[in-house]
């Protein structure tokens, strides 16, 4: 670009962060400090806003950056990420959602400390949901180097390196000052701008090739160097049978993983009973549903538009490649209309990623507060339970008990600073690979430690306390393990350290091996448990997760 066209595209991008941030500051201002307030947003929330909310959450950098640029580097096979996130909300919808508005209250380890001994199951719990955090924290930071490092001009290290902690910053600064309603009202004007530049997107496209699908995939198969093989299942996954693993693992961890994501589950307590919740699925479902049939449209676009070949030089992963094809439809670049549309196209796609690191920041800080700290200060009575359980009704705080939540809350602003921290840290390691590939690896953890634990604590009457803490750690540990000496990490050109080889597992993505370990420890933790299961607390949490009889 050219220098006025730059500044155009770096004023029209700053806009937006303004913005964002005055709606942070004005909506936080209301805030009393409860953590009711600071975690759920008083549950004020109805099923149309918390639909929009939940689709801006979900919608993330790897939708929008990291899919379109799969598709563009591999045609069909990139498909496979649209196909898998889309399939995923039946699970939510049909399994989870009201079971889940219905038993919790703040996060996922309410759902499962309803019948369980708490300490174990929360420190347990809000460990796993840590993890899962920070690492699709870490797509989202890659997404936005990516981004800001071509509206800037290039390719730059440096650009990309500050823009990471510059995002890190900011998602600390949402979440502190704003809470869960700032971080609501941010993600629902994120979702109606991103559907919007995806239409404007989507039927430019079109219009290019006169509404002629056939001719646009033509297009795309001729300039992508791979003739009919890009219209054609393998050009990613055809290969030995680690490739075919590969893939069917990444099809078990995209299917299974929403249901496991922290920030996802947290969105179901900001409506006020269970039916706002399943309606609010339903409202995402159909939002979520069209964008990613777009990002097809999208993905093609951009092989057909701009070519594979110069999408791969942009960046090797293919994160550029909706951002440059806004720059070629609007005309090109050193025109002020491809300049427009593409400050427009990196200004939603920069909404995208702050609106979606603002909920995961917000989510993995609750686990530290509500779960961790609050499990680890909590003291134990000899011989006797614990004096308040969440098996029972929440009752309303006494005057006495309101210094808890509030420490909860300072607790959980610190701990959003040190989430933020880590998440940069690795950001910046991992900025060359593919943000769609990086949210594949946190929706595997996701499915390996959170859900198989979440549907036995929900379906399962014998589950126990040691099946329900084997089952997290049986997941998470091996999945995170896989990861390390998997070839993400080392071991191939596309690695994050790629001058070392110290890989074992063949695989990219764990999900295939840790998912069914993740199931089975849990079975053998409760097959193997002393204490038997508690029949009362199972039935008070069933009657409670199928009626809402007592849920906050």
């Amino acid at each position: 670009m050219s220098g006025d066209h730059q500044t155009l595209a770096l004023l029209l991008f700053s806009a937006f962060v303004a913005v964002t941030l005055g709606i942070t500051t004005w909506v936080g201002r209301d805030r009393h400090g409860s953590a009711e307030e600071f975690y759920t947003g008083g549950r004020l929330f109805s099923p149309m806003e918390n639909g929009f909310a939940i689709a801006g959450d979900y919608m993330s950098a790897a939708s929008f950056l990291g899919i379109s640029g799969l598709i563009a580097l591999f045609g069909y096979d990139g498909m496979l990420y649209s196909v898998g996130f889309l399939v995923a909300w039946l699970v939510v919808l049909l399994l989870v959602a009201e079971l889940v508005r219905n038993c919790g209250r703040f996060t996922l380890a309410d759902v499962v400390a309803a019948r369980m001994r708490e300490r174990p199951v929360r420190i347990a719990a809000g460990t796993s949901s840590v993890a899962v955090s920070v690492l699709y924290l870490v797509a989202q930071m890659v997404g936005a180097g990516s981004l800001v490092a071509l509206l800037l001009g290039g390719t730059s290290e440096a650009a990309r390196s500050w823009t990471v902690i510059g995002v890190g910053a900011l998602m600390v600064v949402y979440v502190t000052l704003g809470g869960m309603r700032a971080t609501t009202w941010i993600q629902i004007v994120k979702a109606v701008l991103l559907m919007a530049g995806t239409v404007a997107l989507t039927v430019f496209v079109l219009l290019r090739f006169h509404g002629d699908f056939n001719a646009l995939l033509t297009t795309a198969a001729e300039r992508s160097g791979h003739g009919k093989e890009f219209l054609s299942p393998g050009l990613a996954y055809g290969g030995g049978w680690t490739a075919r693993f590969d893939f069917i693992s990444l099809g078990l961890a995209l299917v299974l993983g929403t249901a496991g994501l922290p920030h996802i589950l947290s969105r179901f307590y900001t409506v006020p009973t269970a039916r706002a919740a399943r309606r609010s699925v339903v409202w995402s479902i159909g939002l979520i549903g069209g964008f990613y049939l777009m990002t097809i449209v999208l993905g093609f676009g951009a092989a057909a538009v701009v070519g594979t070949d110069e999408v791969r030089a942009s960046s090797a992963a293919g994160n550029t490649a909706v951002p440059l094809l806004a720059l070629d439809l609007g005309g090109g670049a050193g025109s002020t209309g491809g300049t427009v549309l593409f400050a427009v196209v990196a200004a939603v796609a920069f909404a995208t990623i702050l609106a979606v690191v603002a909920g995961i920041t917000l989510a993995s800080s609750a686990s530290v507060a509500h779960d961790l700290y609050a499990s680890l200060k909590r003291p134990r009575r000899a011989g006797k339970p614990h004096a308040r359980s969440h098996a029972t009704p929440h009752p309303k705080p006494s005057a006495k008990s309101r210094a808890k939540p509030r420490g909860e809350v300072a607790v959980a602003r610190f701990a959003a600073a040190g989430i933020g921290a880590v998440a940069i840290a690795l950001g910046l390691l991992a900025r060359d690979l593919n943000v769609a590939f990086l949210v594949g690896l946190a929706f595997a953890v996701a499915a390996s430690a959170n859900l198989p634990v979440l549907l036995y604590s929900l379906f399962w009457r014998n589950f126990t306390t040691r099946g329900a803490v084997w089952s997290v750690y049986g997941g998470l540990v091996p999945a995170v393990l896989l990861v390390v000496f998997s070839p993400v990490v080392s071991g191939s050109p596309g690695a994050m350290f790629p001058g070392v080889d110290f890989h074992v597992f063949p695989l990219q993505n764990p999900g295939l091996v840790s998912i069914p370990l993740g199931f089975l420890a849990g079975w053998i933790g409760t097959v193997l448990s002393r204490e038997p299961a508690d029949e009362a607390k199972h039935a008070e949490s069933e009657v409670r997760s199928l009626t809402g009889a007592g849920a906050v």
